[in-house]
């Protein structure tokens, strides 16, 4: 029998983040060696209001609070491999971070394509044929810049911790042993990805940017930033669905390019790897089971 779906996360410096009912938890391989464990209480809507809940409600507050737990735990993580004495990053850097990441990768995956495209109208009187080059232009910027820090050595073993979470995951859900051994046999893609996610998100901003008149260079980037709330409620929906039919052979297919983008964003970890995404688990699924009110299951190496 398949365990709950409701756990998921993603990769850290030297680590695994997983979010699960109640618990986000963090895992990090220590420059000693040791593995880092920490867990604490999830501060979610979702488990607040049933508004929060709703259909494409609920898209919005998960991206938005992966986005803030996610940064949260990718600065913590960062800091465990500083040697001692050399300091970490305060809340008001992470806050500063999360906002110039924001803010640039809106510049580059939304005013780049439509700055590109606006610059042949005078050779393509057509909004419809611009929006859709823009729309074409921002899935090779995204395929590309994907592509480009995969050739870093540091990004690959995130890819690596990467895979690691999605391997442990399907071993979970399998309700799988959770050993190296028996974890390692999974594949390193999961339907569920925020990578797969981010896809949708591109090609359902292609379907919705399309039919947009183009009048001025403000009113168009205004339109493109507010379309995004949409976009990113209807690409949850999507993924939420193939996710949970992924057994369906029509569902497979639908589902496929998003698992084949993932041969980007993940790679094959070593045990080691396994073992601190297997501890992240452990940890969400103890933090889970006390709020709960019932003993943690035995934790398996």
């Amino acid at each position: 029998m398949k365990a709950p779906t409701a756990y998921g996360g993603q990769a850290v410096i030297e680590g695994v983040m997983i979010r699960g009912r109640s618990t986000v938890a963090l895992a990090c391989r220590l420059p000693t060696g040791e593995i880092f464990r920490y867990r604490e209480p999830l501060r979610s809507l979702l488990l607040r209001s049933r508004v929060a809940r709703a259909p494409f409600v609920r898209g919005l507050v998960v991206l938005w609070e992966s986005l803030s737990y996610g940064t949260r735990m990718l600065m913590r993580s960062a800091d465990l491999q500083l040697a001692e004495g050399e300091g970490t990053m305060g809340s008001g850097s992470n806050a500063a971070i999360f906002v110039v990441a924001i803010v640039a990768a809106l510049a580059f995956f939304v005013g780049i394509p439509y700055l590109a495209t606006q610059a042949a109208r005078q050779l393509i009187e057509s909004s419809l044929l611009l929006n859709i080059a823009e729309g074409l232009l921002r899935m090779v910027l995204f395929l590309g810049y994907l592509a480009a820090i995969s050739l870093a050595p540091d990004i690959r073993r995130v890819f690596m911790y990467h895979g690691a979470e999605h391997m442990t995951i399907h071993a979970f859900e399998h309700d799988e042993e959770l050993t190296p051994a028996r974890i390692e046999p999974y594949p390193t893609a999961h339907p569920r990805c925020g990578t797969a996610f981010l896809l949708f998100v591109v090609v359902v901003s292609i379907a919705l940017f399309a039919f947009l008149p183009r009048t001025n260079i403000v009113v168009d980037l205004v339109a493109r930033l507010l379309l995004i709330v949409p976009v990113a409620s209807i690409s949850y929906e999507v993924l939420r669905f193939g996710a949970a039919h992924e057994a369906n052979p029509l569902m497979r297919v639908f589902v496929a390019p998003g698992l084949l983008l993932q041969r980007i964003t993940t790679r094959r970890p070593d045990a080691g790897m396994i073992e601190v995404a297997v501890a992240s688990l452990q940890e969400a699924l103890a933090g889970d089971a006390e709020v709960a009110g019932r003993a943690p299951a035995p934790s398996r190496p």
